[in-house]
């Protein structure tokens, strides 16, 4: 079955869910570890989400400035 896409919001939850924990020192020198990797991924994740939405909001507002400009 396939795993459900996580959202910005949610991945941001997680993110500081995490950062909370190791500034918290809740976690083991293991726990760390896998806690930093996940972090990475999560950070990634959401550069890749917010650098889409930006793209999609040029090109938007491109396509409206170019039918303003043919009336």
């Amino acid at each position: 079955m396939a795993k459900k896409q996580q959202s910005y919001e949610e991945a941001m939850v997680r993110l500081e869910h995490l950062v909370a924990q190791m500034e918290a020192n809740e976690l083991t020198i293991d726990q760390l570890g896998e806690a930093l990797k996940e972090a990475q991924d999560l950070v990634k994740r959401c550069k890749a989400k917010l650098y889409q939405a930006d793209e999609q909001i040029k090109k938007l507002l491109k396509e409206e400035e170019n039918e303003a400009k043919s009336w």
